[in-house]
């Protein structure tokens, strides 16, 4: 499976009749949230090929035509993706939540994860804590990604939130347990 991996940062060549030239063989789109709605909706007009999201703490709504799959776990090509969107409380708003929050919100998805024998993929907005997160607790990630990366030991964990402008940062971690970590922010091809 070839998969379209975005996330934060609109990518003017991906936002143009050049993305044509990457669309071909690509079987999913995922988002990892804050992207336009607009923006998503052109690559799903560009790509034919599904879009599963995850909210990002900026986003309002999901964009038409696509698979929200933040909460949940979806099936599609033989994979199984849990997504987990938002990022850490740091004020009032939408899709921030704080670390017991985002225990809760797994903890409410365990009788579907145990139907479906765990998942290959973990879609997020934030990142684990330490693999790829920032010092504040704007862009701090989240431990409980940690308790569930070690426990479940998916293939990969897509996240974005931590921009490339932010710092030097770097994209492509390998968690402890041997999960690949991506931070998608732009875009990123994933072949499965």
């Amino acid at each position: 499976m070839r998969i379209l991996a975005v996330s934060d940062e609109e990518n003017n060549f991906l936002w143009s009749e050049r993305v044509k030239n990457i669309a071909r063989g690509i079987d999913l789109i995922i988002s990892c949230g804050d992207l336009k709605n607009e923006y998503l909706e052109f690559l799903l007009t560009m790509i034919n090929a599904p879009l599963l999201y995850v909210f990002g703490n900026h986003d309002n709504s999901g964009a038409e035509g696509g698979i929200c799959i933040d909460g949940k776990i979806y099936k599609i090509g033989g994979l199984r993706f849990l997504g987990l969107g938002g990022s850490m409380r740091y004020r009032q708003g939408r899709n921030m939540y704080t670390e017991r929050e985002m225990k809760i919100r797994f903890l409410k998805i365990l009788p579907r994860l145990w139907l479906n024998r765990g998942f290959d993929i973990l879609v997020t907005h934030s990142p684990a804590k330490n693999y790829g997160d920032l010092q504040d607790l704007a862009h701090s990630g989240f431990e409980t990604f940690n308790a569930i990366i070690n426990k479940y030991k998916p293939k990969y964990m897509l996240h974005g939130h931590i921009h490339t402008n932010y710092t030097r940062i770097k994209k492509e971690y390998l968690h402890e347990s041997g999960t690949k970590i991506f931070n998608v922010c732009g875009y990123k091809i994933i072949e499965i």
